[in-house]
């Protein structure tokens, strides 16, 4: 061969070498195939998790308002403030509410002195009285009965016997003022118990006083932190109208919006990953403690909350934050990438490479995550996929290359 190509003229020969080429060529693709990048089934851990942006929730939030309308004349913190219980926030002109209570204390010693003075003064006074009305009382019926005894032997007109009557009936009125009066100061008598009740509404009088005298300072129902605060010194204060408003110590907690195709997804208790959008450098834990029974159906998302137990300290209410949710970890699990499989809402499928020919796989995929898809049935380990986006048919002859 090598003989008769020397004898042959150069544009001949070089005709001849091109055509041997060709044939090579399409020998080589019919029996090879065409080359296709493929993906391998592999095994590892895959992890899958749900991902969404929320925001630091307050697990509540208290409105702090004025009982009274008054000045303010003083504010003692500021927003971002923390606080204790019964700390002062706010101060409001007193001076009438401070003239209130010296009024309402003067009723009260006033009170309590009637009452004391009807123990010590009165009810003796009264006992006395009534033992010289007795007395009284006595003496003028032992006269009568004298005097009557006198006229019926003849030694006294009858006239007498009228005055003496009058002078014993007189005497018993007296007795019994001196009783009344004597009942009256006792103990368990009207003046005392009049004397009494006085006493007690002076006192809740004061109360009262002291109560109002109260609102004039507002002070922090509960410790937390100063979230708001829409009032300054010179201000008049409404009733009702809130002035600031805390937050009170407790659970940090997360909210976020899921959509709603990964609600089967989460579960209670699942743990989660969080970074603030503001430290996205710095990550902490979180746990899934609540998840909405509904749905909302304007956005078609469902809410959550987290609980934080140890918040970083850069935390703040209503940062945004970003939180993945571990939904669920396979340590040994068969794999393949997600761009691999064909309706995957549907009954997914793969065109796997076998024998060097493209086979159409139905597979039962499993969890999906970081990219990858977990094949619960339809293939084993190491066999070749070709990505979804490849357009070969089934039953065509490929050569497959590994994607890189």
């Amino acid at each position: 061969m090598t003989g008769i190509l020397a004898r042959l003229p150069r544009p001949r020969r070089l005709a001849l070498l091109l055509g041997g080429s060709a044939l090579a060529a399409v020998a080589y693709f019919s029996l090879g195939g065409e080359r296709a990048e493929v993906a391998r089934v592999e095994r590892g851990e895959l992890r899958q998790a749900v991902v969404a942006s929320g925001r630091v929730r307050t697990p509540q939030r208290v409105e702090v308002a004025s009982q009274i309308t008054g000045r303010v004349t003083g504010v003692a913190v500021r927003e971002g403030d923390a606080v204790i219980a019964g700390q002062i926030l706010l101060q409001f002109d007193a001076a009438e509410w401070q003239a209130s209570v010296a009024q309402a204390r003067a009723n009260l010693a006033q009170a309590e002195s009637r009452l004391q003075q009807i123990g010590e003064a009165s009810l003796p006074l009264a006992e006395q009285s009534l033992r010289q009305a007795e007395a009284n009382a006595r003496q003028a019926e032992r006269q009568y009965q004298r005097v009557g005894e006198l006229v019926a032997k003849g030694f006294y007109s009858p006239a007498q016997l009228d005055d003496a009557q009058r002078a014993r009936d007189v005497a018993a009125s007296q007795l019994q003022a001196a009783q009344i009066q004597a009942a009256n100061n006792r103990p368990q008598g009207s003046e005392v118990r009049v004397a009494r009740s006085n006493v007690e509404q002076a006192r809740a009088a004061l109360a009262v006083a002291e109560a109002r005298l109260a609102y004039a300072t507002l002070r922090a129902p509960v410790a937390g932190r100063v979230l708001t605060c829409s009032v300054e010194p010179g201000d008049t204060a409404q009733p009702g109208k809130a002035l600031l408003t805390l937050a009170p110590n407790g659970d940090t907690e997360l909210t976020a919006q899921i959509d709603e195709k990964n609600f089967g997804l989460l579960a209670l208790g699942q743990n989660a990953q969080v970074s603030a959008d503001a430290y996205p450098g710095e990550h902490f834990p979180a746990t899934l403690s609540y998840i909405a029974p509904s749905i909302d159906a304007l956005r078609g998302s469902v809410e959550i909350r987290l609980a934080v137990a140890q918040p970083p300290a850069t935390l703040r209410h209503e940062m945004t934050v970003s939180i993945d949710i571990e939904a669920a970890r396979r340590p040994d699990a068969l794999s393949l990438p997600c761009d691999s499989v064909r309706d995957a809402g549907g009954q997914p499928w793969v065109m796997a490479v076998r024998d060097g020919r493209t086979v159409r796989q139905p597979v039962k995929l499993g969890l999906r995550g970081a990219g990858r898809c977990e094949v619960i049935e339809g293939l084993s380990e190491g066999e070749a996929v070709l990505p979804a986006s490849a357009t070969l048919g089934e039953g065509r002859r490929v050569a497959a290359v590994n994607r890189k």
